[in-house]
């Protein structure tokens, strides 16, 4: 009896029948999967990683633009350091839709929630649409590493002020994500 391999051949040895490889993820899983997967090769991203005292340190590591035609747009992906104490300050991506993988310590997230602050430890994912808005910030005692990835690459990134009404953490900030709207609801994602 023939096997299909002898009856049609090695499917590999015809590379032309295989679909085409795309440029990047189209999903906010495959996404998320980019960003496991970058976070697992630590021996390309660890020795990138500076700690500044005086403002955040960051690395553009990959721009992915789109090709003609192609949906989604391109992506950017950034590795960011955090000292202690040292934050982000209220803002949204702008047009970009996100995720945040922490790599190596503990962030804090502030924002869009009624529920209070989120801690966000080593291999913790945060995913974020187009226009919401939050705050990071290190509030532990060890530097902190975090790998963004933005899609469309970051063109804009507008600050937003702090309510004087209530803490950081209880602040209402950005829209409404309550009404769990896949258009600005946050998901996190497990490690």
């Amino acid at each position: 009896m023939n096997s299909d391999v002898q009856i049609a051949g090695d499917p590999l040895a015809l590379p032309h029948l295989l679909p085409p490889v795309p440029a990047h993820p189209h999903t906010v899983a495959g996404f998320a999967g980019l960003a496991r997967s970058i976070a697992a090769d630590r021996a390309a991203w660890a020795p990138l990683v500076r700690y500044d005292a005086t403002t955040r340190w960051y690395h553009r590591l990959r721009t992915v633009p789109a090709r003609p035609g192609e949906a989604p747009p391109g992506y950017e992906v950034w590795l960011l350091s955090w000292v202690p104490g040292q934050g982000s300050g209220r803002h949204d991506h702008g047009a970009s839709a996100g995720v945040l993988t922490v790599l190596e310590g503990e962030l804090t997230e502030h924002g869009g929630t009624t529920t209070g602050p989120r801690t966000l430890t080593a291999g913790a994912q945060r995913v974020f649409a187009p226009g919401y808005v939050h705050e990071i910030v290190n509030d532990s005692l060890r530097p902190a590493v975090s790998l963004h990835i933005y899609s469309p690459g970051l063109t804009d990134m507008p600050m937003h002020p702090r309510s004087p009404l209530r803490s950081a953490g209880e602040t209402p900030i950005g829209r409404d994500t309550t009404a769990g709207t896949a258009a600005t609801a946050p998901e996190i994602l497990a490690p």
